[in-house]
């Protein structure tokens, strides 16, 4: 490589080979997944109004405070390349009068950007699945949700990672529960972490899950939110817990597990890996498998009407990890041209192949050594051979009537 050819940007990757076979397997079984779940498709735009990002994930939040790319446009407003879908949903919701359809499942992946330090798994343009329920207040919209993501890990082959699941409460509950923490992180303001000291009186449930040492001591005395549920949050949890009972979806309680953001509610949850598990030791420090909640509150912040919503996203690159990498279809049949008059011929047999579903490739340049060389080396289950006067056989191990159906030859 020249040392004037550009190179990628930081944080960023080119994804081919194995490892963009295994994205899209992912892919694939998310989509397979969503319509057995009666989940819609739909697409959203890469960017949204800055103000979309800042008035649903809060302007103190890290990624609306250091981690979102935002730039002016040649009209002067303010756009951001979206960090996370939610939001960018919500808004659609809202502006295209989608509540007609509610209770909306809606599913979509692609491109996130976030600007934070690159490591393993995780980059500034990484990408994700994800799904919704918008409009649904049962509880019953949490346990399809989470059903949905205890399938779509089993059908990726991805076993050893369980439910952890937790209750913010309601409004009422969770506001009992944030006073109770703030009194208790007080009195012991001096000994906290920088960080933590910081968002005390904005945001305490967020030093629930801090990961600093110094912090760590008092975490487990902090008041619990079990302590503060009304009997209507107590309820809706029970019947969620219940209903995954019922759908044989494994869950273990998480009591520190929470969602900083105040118009989560009720349901938190997180798909962590087992520790010591082949999916823990190829994520590393970054476990969480997938994530999500149920955010009652936040289309009031984009000015809309109280809407009960819940939702979850998993990264694909994450996902690809432990799926591991994967190989192409094979190649079931190789059209050899072995004379260049025979072309029209050749041509015509591969489309009647790929009509019928028959993953197939034509060699048609070079000596006739050279051709027969480069088939043998893409292994393909039968060789067509076609000359000058037409085609003329099939070779190969196995079964090749298929191919004889597919190109309306009599089988000899």
């Amino acid at each position: 490589m020249s040392k004037n050819t550009p190179k990628a940007i930081r944080g960023t990757q080119d994804i081919f080979g194995p490892e963009a076979e295994a994205f899209a397997f992912v892919v694939e079984k998310f989509h397979r997944l969503r319509k057995l779940y009666r989940f819609r498709r739909a697409e959203f735009p890469v960017f949204e109004k800055t103000e979309v990002f800042a008035r649903s994930l809060g302007e103190t939040t890290d990624v609306v405070s250091k981690e979102m790319y935002s730039f002016e446009d040649r009209g002067g407003e303010s756009l951001t390349l979206r960090p996370e879908f939610t939001a960018g949903i919500a808004r659609a919701y809202l502006t295209n009068g989608w509540q007609q359809f509610a209770p909306l499942r809606v599913a979509t992946h692609g491109p996130l950007f976030r600007y934070e330090r690159p490591q393993k798994g995780r980059y500034r343009q990484f990408h994700q699945i994800d799904a919704e329920i918008i409009g649904a207040p049962d509880p019953q919209a949490d346990v399809e949700l989470l059903a949905m993501a205890d399938h779509l890990l089993k059908e990726l082959g991805i076993n050893d990672v369980t439910l952890h699941l937790n209750t913010l409460g309601d409004a009422e509950s969770r506001e009992s529960w944030r006073s109770a923490l703030i009194e208790y992180f007080r009195v012991l303001k001096g000994e906290l972490s920088e960080d933590s000291q910081e968002r005390l009186e904005k945001n305490p449930l967020r030093i629930l899950d801090s990961k600093d040492r110094k912090d760590k001591p008092f975490l487990a005395d902090a008041p619990k939110i079990d302590e503060f549920l009304s009997d209507e949050a107590r309820n809706f949890f029970a019947a969620v817990t219940s209903g995954l009972d019922a759908a044989g979806v494994k869950w273990v309680r998480a009591d520190s597990l929470v969602r900083g953001l105040d118009y989560y509610r009720h349901t938190a949850f997180e798909f962590v890996p087992d520790e010591g598990s082949v999916s823990a030791d190829a994520l590393g420090s970054q476990s969480t498998v997938l994530g999500g909640g149920r955010y009652d509150g936040l289309m009031e912040s984009l000015g809309g009407p109280a809407t009960p919503a819940v939702g979850w996203a998993a990264g694909i690159e994450r996902l690809a990890m432990l799926v591991g990498e994967r190989q192409a279809p094979p190649l079931e049949a190789m059209v050899l041209l072995e004379h260049d008059d025979g072309l029209a011929i050749a041509n015509e047999l591969l489309a009647k192949l790929r009509a019928r579903g028959i993953v197939s490739d034509i060699i048609a340049s070079g000596s006739v050594k050279k051709r027969y060389d480069k088939a043998m080396k893409q292994e393909p289950r039968h060789i067509l051979r076609v000359n000058e006067t037409g085609y003329y056989g099939v070779s190969g191990e196995g079964d090749f009537s298929h191919i004889d159906a597919a190109i309306n030859r009599e089988t000899e």
